[in-house]
């Protein structure tokens, strides 16, 4: 069985059929991503990005080596994904910003809180509430 994942990064091309992201800061989970797992592309806004631009299916990832001498350092790892749907509808801060019960079971909330608690481009896992949600968005 396939996990699912999403990464909010800066997409040069959001209709292009591969996407390569190298060297990505990984949290809540974001570092078991793997060959063959689900991952929502979200279009850093950050970067002038729109949120949420496609479904794809990883063909590699690959963990980055962590850096001599440094106690504490965020794993990393690059990952290459083959896009197999584009969403249909928007997706992005605007639509998440009031959703913010993290304590609850809402599965905006959680895309709330792992991508805009902290703003920083990432990877990270999603729960299977999170996966549908998003999945109703292709």
């Amino acid at each position: 069985m396939t996990a699912a994942y999403a990464i909010k990064a800066e997409v040069a091309d959001p209709g292009a059929e591969t996407f390569a992201f190298t060297a990505q800061k990984t949290m809540y989970g974001g570092k078991h991503i793997a060959q063959g797992d689900t991952v929502f592309i979200f279009a850093s806004e950050n970067e002038g990005g729109a949120g949420l631009i496609a479904r794809g299916v990883v063909t590699s990832a690959q963990a980055v080596p962590r850096k001599p001498g440094l106690a504490r350092q965020t794993p990393r790892v690059s990952v290459a994904i083959r896009r197999t749907a584009l969403a249909r509808r928007p997706l992005g801060r605007a639509e998440l910003k009031p959703r913010t019960d993290w304590a609850g079971d809402d599965p905006a909330a959680e895309l709330n809180f792992k991508f805009y608690r902290q703003a920083t481009n990432k990877i990270v896992g999603l729960s299977d509430a999170a996966a549908a949600f998003l999945g109703a968005f292709f």
